[in-house]
This record gives structure tokens, sequence and C-alpha cells, in this order.
């Protein structure tokens, strides 16, 4: 049985988890061609992609903070101050964060998740297509994954 065989530890270690993080990647860059291919080039770090929108004073009007990596843009946050909502901010910073990852990064996909109470309309009328719908993440929430071809 197999729980006679090993000790089960449930305990946050960073160690361990940075050496499993190596192990796998290494499992998976030696299952893929594509991933062995990107192993050593500069496609295989993630960079961070920030756009800032500042108002007139100088204060936060609204955000995007994400990363590239090999050819897909992620769009981790997209957040506008509920008194510019509705003025094109949203897009703005969208289209140049989309268009600093395709002409600087050579990336041709953007992805994202959000939220059904957040903005997965904005993103569909954006050019975003849904790919992923996860219902009740977290409970009462649905999630959706959405991608878009940007290059």
């Amino acid at each position: 049985m197999v729980s006679r065989m090993f000790r089960i530890e449930t305990e946050v270690d960073r160690g361990r988890r940075d050496l499993l993080h190596r192990r796998l990647r290494d499992a998976n860059t030696a299952a893929s061609p594509v991933l062995r291919a990107l192993r050593g080039t500069p496609g295989e770090r993630e960079l961070p992609l920030h756009v800032w929108a500042l108002d007139g004073t100088g204060e936060l009007a609204g955000g995007l903070v994400g990363h590239t990596w090999t050819t897909w843009l992620h769009v981790t946050y997209l957040w506008v101050d509920g008194r510019w909502r509705g003025a094109g901010l949203g897009s703005q910073l969208l289209a140049t964060a989309e268009a600093l990852s395709r002409d600087e990064r050579g990336c041709v996909n953007s992805r994202l998740e959000t939220w059904d109470f957040q903005a997965p309309e904005f993103y569909r009328r954006r050019g975003y297509d849904v790919v992923c719908v996860i219902p009740d993440y977290p409970p009462g929430i649905t999630e959706y994954t959405l991608t878009k071809r940007i290059g």
C-alpha cells in the first residue's frame, strides 16, 4: 500500500517548491520538442508587462499587469478607477499592451481570465473568444478564460 511507503507532509517549503518546479520543467522539456527548443532562449522566460494610466494629478486612473511568454501575452489584471470607466481607458490600456507585446516581443496571441461580474463582455467586444468556462469558481461565480489572436 502506497501510504505505508511514504511520509506525507503539508508544510510550506520554498526549497521543495523550487525543486519540484525544476523537476517538472525538466520532465516537460524532455517530453515536448517545443519546450525543449525554448530552453536557453529569451522566449523561455516570462517578461513582465505593465501599462499605467495616470490622471492629471498623477494619481492612478487604471492599469494593466501581465507578462509575455513565448508568443503569448497573458493579462493578469486590468483595472480602471470607477471615475474613468466608460471613457475608453480600459480599451486603451488593453490595446497598448497588445501592441507592445506584438510589436516589441513577437506575441501573436493574448489570454486572460475574468469572472462573470467583471468584464467578459468587455473582452468579447474587443475580439476575445471564450475558450473555457468554469462554473462555481469560486462558489456562486463563473470564471471565463478568453483568448485573442493579436499578430
